[in-house]
């Protein structure tokens, strides 16, 4: 690896940045790119797939392009996870997104709720959502969900969510619940295709009931996101 491209890979992951080292086998031609975008218009469509694929899924490899074959080799930040709301369902969800690769934090002003005991192994904080989730800095591999159920809790933790480029961001409630806060939501000057971006009610639909369950068809709707390319 080139001294230059070993820097801006440490640059890039001092920042939570993807980016991805392109080798071309046949001349020893480096290129860094930080999505498939970055590629020209009209470049190969193999090599352009593999890009999305180092990026969506963390795979690399070698691709068979018109110039020959291409090492692609990604360095993806580790997926990060804020959930809002120390209930039952984050209990389970935590363990679950700590087991799938993502660094856990629980976010919850309620002290009686927030305790390690109840969230071995993860990171836990006891200040405001907003301020949590600022202090915390979501970026393109970050989701939030929201589990709390009380609107002074979720619906900050929603708003700093739609600011950010977060990769996922899901809110628990019926679809009652979810209009009445898409409701707020406008009031607060979010437009459509913002609040769209909400996943609610939350999960994919496994027909989850008990709170393991649910919190399994969230876990598996945020790694079909998170693997999705984009």
């Amino acid at each position: 690896m080139k001294g230059a491209s070993l820097e801006a890979i440490l640059a890039a992951k001092a920042v939570r940045q993807p980016i991805a080292r392109l080798v071309w086998l046949a001349n020893g031609a480096e290129r860094l790119v930080r999505s498939a975008a970055e590629l020209a218009e009209g470049s190969d469509d193999a090599l352009r797939v593999a890009v999305e694929r180092a990026f969506a899924l963390d795979e690399g490899g070698l691709v068979e392009t018109a110039d020959g074959p291409v090492f692609v080799q990604p360095f993806n930040p580790a997926p990060r996870l804020a959930i809002v709301g120390a209930v039952h369902i984050a209990q389970s969800l935590a363990l679950l997104a700590r087991d799938l690769g993502h660094a856990v934090l629980v976010v919850d002003p309620r002290r009686g709720f927030l305790t390690e005991a109840r969230f071995p192994g993860v990171a836990l904080s006891q200040g405001w959502p907003d301020e949590a989730l600022e202090a915390f800095g979501l970026d393109a591999r970050s989701a939030v969900v929201t589990l709390s159920h009380d609107p002074k809790l979720d619906d900050p933790a929603l708003q700093a969510a739609l600011r950010s480029p977060a990769y996922y961001i899901g809110a628990l409630g019926s679809r009652r619940t979810q209009a009445k806060r898409r409701a707020r939501l406008e009031e607060a000057g979010f437009g459509a295709a913002a609040i769209a971006r909400i996943h609610g009610p939350v999960g994919l639909d496994i027909g989850a009931s008990s709170p393991a369950e649910i919190a399994l068809s969230i876990a598996a709707e945020l790694t079909a996101c998170l693997r999705k390319p984009r």
